[in-house]
């Protein structure tokens, strides 16, 4: 249960744009709340239109409101930051980081295959929410994420080129392996695991009976 209510404490005080606990917390018009940084870089952006807009719900201002600390929620956020969480939450030497924790990093649950960052499940519930219904790819947590993208094309590797023995991504298969015999990765994979199988040596009946009874 303890579990449950740190989780939800934080995700209602990550700012939308960076993934994080939120820092100098302001509320805009629309009732949403940012980082002061972090909602002042996106209107920065925007200064050429003289329309200023909510990287949420796209409430357009007109013109630029003013942004006020927002002390109450300011001391919440410090609260949530000196809350002990159990030592399992963070990652040890064999485990993948949170790329968006600062400070001491959570253990990573899952990578993303688009943002090529790897996210704690705090980050991750944020990612799903911000990136809601777009395509992004998601994996178990890995540090091996610039190793499954193409360098070339910055795509997903999810090709396999068996004339040339290597994985590839979609736009190599359309250019220099146009005319190789390709199939899916994931297909590649499952074929060699079943060949994995078949090429284990399987322990037979008569030499079950030879080591006799188990003590």
């Amino acid at each position: 249960m303890a579990e449950a209510k740190i989780s939800v404490d934080q995700n209602e005080f990550i700012c939308p744009v960076c993934l994080d606990l939120l820092k100098d917390p302001v509320a805009i018009p629309c009732g949403h709340s940012y980082c002061k940084s972090c909602i002042t870089g996106c209107w920065d952006q925007e200064d050429q239109m003289r329309v200023y807009s909510c990287p949420q719900c796209r409430q357009t201002f007109s013109p630029r409101p003013a942004l006020a600390k927002n002390t109450i929620l300011a001391e919440v956020v410090e609260k949530l930051k000196k809350t002990k969480l159990p030592s399992d939450y963070y990652a040890g030497a064999g485990d993948v980081q949170c790329d968006i924790c600062t400070g001491r990093k959570y253990k990573a649950v899952k990578s993303c295959l688009v943002c090529l960052n790897s996210y704690c499940q705090t980050h991750l519930e944020q990612h799903e929410n911000f990136f809601k219904g777009k395509m992004h790819n998601l994996t178990e947590a890995t540090r091996r994420l610039q190793e499954m993208i193409c360098q070339k094309h910055n795509k997903l590797l999810e090709v396999f080129c068996r004339t040339d023995q290597k994985c590839i991504c979609v736009l190599c298969k359309m250019d220099e392996h146009k005319k190789h015999n390709t199939v899916p990765a994931a297909a590649q994979r499952t074929e060699k695991q079943r060949r994995f199988k078949l090429n284990t040596p399987r322990t037979s009946t008569n030499d079950l009976m030879a080591t006799g009874p188990s003590s």
